[in-house]
Formats: structure tokens, sequence, C-alpha cells
């Protein structure tokens, strides 16, 4: 059976059953204007005909994974994308809108270099179609955080929705921490950049999409300060990635072609989506081959 027959039905809110066929879930890693690529990879879902029982996601993968799950298809999501970061004046009149209204809020907590509030930031920049609960999205998500003081990761998967993926995405030194439930919460990333493991046993074939990239140079120039940290970053992240992908790793594990775009690069939105397309062929043979695979075994 090809994933081209898929065919999917929804169940009651809040779950997805599929009948008579394979069932997904995918997890949608962390990566900053890389993860617009997951854009691709929701597109080619759609035209397989597949709809996740469950989705995962990790900072950008708990936005993109956000949209999904709220029902959004790839073409919105890209839509929206394209049309809100493409166009400067429209990033800027959001970003207006964000100002501090007086002086006593800009300075409140003291002089914070470029530490922004990533959860009025998320508001103001993401799609009306999003809820503002977990409980309200026709597809089960979860999101991680890194708890900050209890160094461990934070796995979130119910109540305030925005306060979760603003605490999923609260990159470090760029925006400054989210508190939920006591806690101090960062970028979740720093402990799980692809959380397939968050979707074990909840579907036959798990996917999980690394968006993380890596440094990228012939080794001539020494790199900025900004570089040396979000590429230090990127190679703790994947040495993270390898040892989960060692220890139990998903049925189908994909890396769209965007290392060489920056963690800040959400004006090139149309490139990143131009150049990672060759994703949506690659993930479609990875699903067929998977379902052969699996086909084949059972027949044995």
């Amino acid at each position: 059976m090809s994933a081209r027959d898929l065919e999917s039905v929804s169940g009651s809110a809040g779950t997805s059953v599929v009948s008579s066929s394979p069932s997904f879930a995918i997890a949608f890693g962390g990566g900053g204007a890389r993860g617009l690529a997951h854009i691709n990879v929701i597109e080619a879902l759609d035209e397989l005909g597949i709809r996740p029982v469950a989705i995962s996601g990790s900072s950008i993968g708990a936005i993109m994974g956000a949209g999904m799950a709220a029902g959004m298809s790839g073409r919105d999501i890209r839509d929206y994308a394209v049309a809100t970061l493409s166009r400067r004046a429209e990033i800027a009149a959001r970003l207006w809108r964000l100002r501090p209204a007086t002086f006593g809020e800009m300075f409140g907590g003291g002089i914070r270099f470029s530490q922004f509030n990533i959860e009025k930031l998320l508001k103001t920049f993401l799609p009306e179609q999003i809820p503002d609960t977990f409980e309200e999205l026709p597809i089960p998500l979860s999101v991680t955080a890194t708890d900050f003081y209890g160094q461990r990761e934070i796995p979130i998967h119910e109540g305030d929705l925005f306060n979760a993926i603003a605490a999923s995405a609260a990159i470090p030194a760029l925006f400054r921490p989210v508190r939920r439930d006591d806690r101090v919460l960062i970028d979740g990333g720093i402990y799980n950049p692809v959380p397939f493991d968050h979707l074990k046993d909840k579907a036959q074939f798990v996917i999980g999409i690394d968006v993380v990239g890596g440094p990228e140079g012939d080794g001539r120039k020494f790199p900025s300060s900004i570089d040396a940290m979000f590429g230090a970053s990127q190679l703790m992240m994947q040495s993270i990635i390898a040892t989960r992908l060692r220890t139990d790793p998903p049925a189908i594990f994909l890396r769209p072609s965007v290392a060489r775009f920056g963690v800040l690069d959400f004006l090139r939105v149309e490139q990143v989506l131009r150049e990672s397309i060759g994703i949506k062929d690659e993930l479609k043979r990875a699903v067929d081959a998977a379902i052969a695979y699996t086909e084949h075994a059972e027949q044995e």
C-alpha cells in the first residue's frame, strides 16, 4: 500500500483516528528561522493524505507544530508566513505595537540587552487560528522547554498554549525566560532539539525533522561573537540528537537543506522554503519505504 492511498478521518475533539491505514506522529525540531523548512514537511504530509495522530515540537518546531495541530494546512501556514515575514513594513508595524508604553515598563527590571518578551511577540505574530489552550487543538500536541534552575527538560501538553510555546522558543540572550508553574523556562532545544521520544508508542511510525544545522565555513575566517555563540549551541544540540538517535531512533529521521541559514534569517522565508523544497520528495520516499518494509516484514 502506498502512502498516497492513505485516508484520514477525524475523531472527537483532541483526537485523530486513522481508518485502515498506518498511523503517523511527527516531531518538529528547533533551529530558529531554519525551522521555516517545516512548512515543506507539513505540505508533503498534506499531499500524502497523512494527518498525524500526535505532534511534538521544540522551539520553532513548537510553533509550527501548534499551527498544524490547530488544523492549518501547509499551504495556510506558508501563505501566512510569507505574507507576514517577507514584508519589512508589516514586521515593523507589529514590532512597534510591542514597544514599552512607559519608561517604567522599559527599565523596571533593569536594562536587559536584547531580551525581548517572546510571549507578547508570539501573540502579535502568530495566526489567529492557534487557540489559547492545548485542549482546543484538534491534534494532541506536546512541546518541550528547559527548566533553567531545575536543570531538566519539561514537556508541556496542557493549559496555556501561548505561554508554553513561548517557553519552548525562548532562545537565551535573545528572549527573556518564561515563567510557568513557578519554574523559569528557556528554549526546549537545550535539552531536546527534536523531541521524537515524546511520541513513542503513540503511532506506528514516528517522523523526526531536524533543522538545527551546524556552523559552516572554510576555516579561514574566525566567527564573530554572535556566530560563535549560535554555532556552539548548534554543536551541542547535534551532540544531543546523535545520542538520542543511537538510543531509540524514530522510523523516519530527516534533515532539510537549511544549514547555511542563520537562526534569525526569518526575512529570508521564501529562500528557506525554496532551498528546502527537496525535503518533500525525500519525506514521501521515506514514508513509502517505511510502509513497504513493515508490510514485507509482516508477510514473512
